[in-house]
């Protein structure tokens, strides 16, 4: 049995349409059963996203990171686990990097050269994190310099 690529349902083999969502795919576009691990199939057979989809996800803001570590099933993947970890961290560290450089706003003239390095931050910030989420979603855990193996042992504290 394979999976829909765009809303998780399962179909039968060798089906190009959909019957939950009518989205039409070829045969080759439909996600195998066992891709992303027993784990991920699990939960996209019980109506739940595949841990690939949840890590991605987790990287688009800070809320959806936070609610991956208290719901289940995602609280009990590591994958997801690591993820959510890493983009929280990594957004805590930017954030105090935001306000080191909000200090230094106040010294006269240093103003001026901080103000297009909050911009550079954060576009730096927007890039960062479409990388991290688009490797997510090939079930890679990257790993950021930093904060990359302070999320390696959060995910494996569990």
């Amino acid at each position: 049995m394979a999976f829909c690529n765009m809303c998780g349902a399962q179909i039968a083999d060798g089906t190009t349409t959909c019957a939950a969502c009518a989205a039409r795919m070829s045969a080759a576009a439909a996600v195998p059963a066992t891709a992303g691990g027993p784990a991920a199939a699990t939960t996209a057979a019980a109506g739940g996203m595949t841990d690939n989809v949840a890590g991605m996800l987790a990287y688009f803001t800070i809320i959806p990171a936070i609610i991956f570590l208290v719901v289940e099933p995602y609280n009990k993947s590591r994958f997801v686990r690591f993820h959510s970890w890493q983009c929280i961290s990594f957004l805590v560290g930017i954030f105090v990097v935001h306000v080191a450089l909000s200090v230094f706003g106040f010294v006269p003239f240093l103003g001026l050269l901080t103000l297009p390095l909050h911009g550079l931050i954060f576009l730096g910030t927007i890039i960062v994190l479409i990388i991290c989420a688009l490797k997510a979603n090939q079930n890679q855990m990257f790993k950021l310099p930093i904060v990359g193996e302070f999320a390696e042992k959060q995910a494996n504290a569990m």
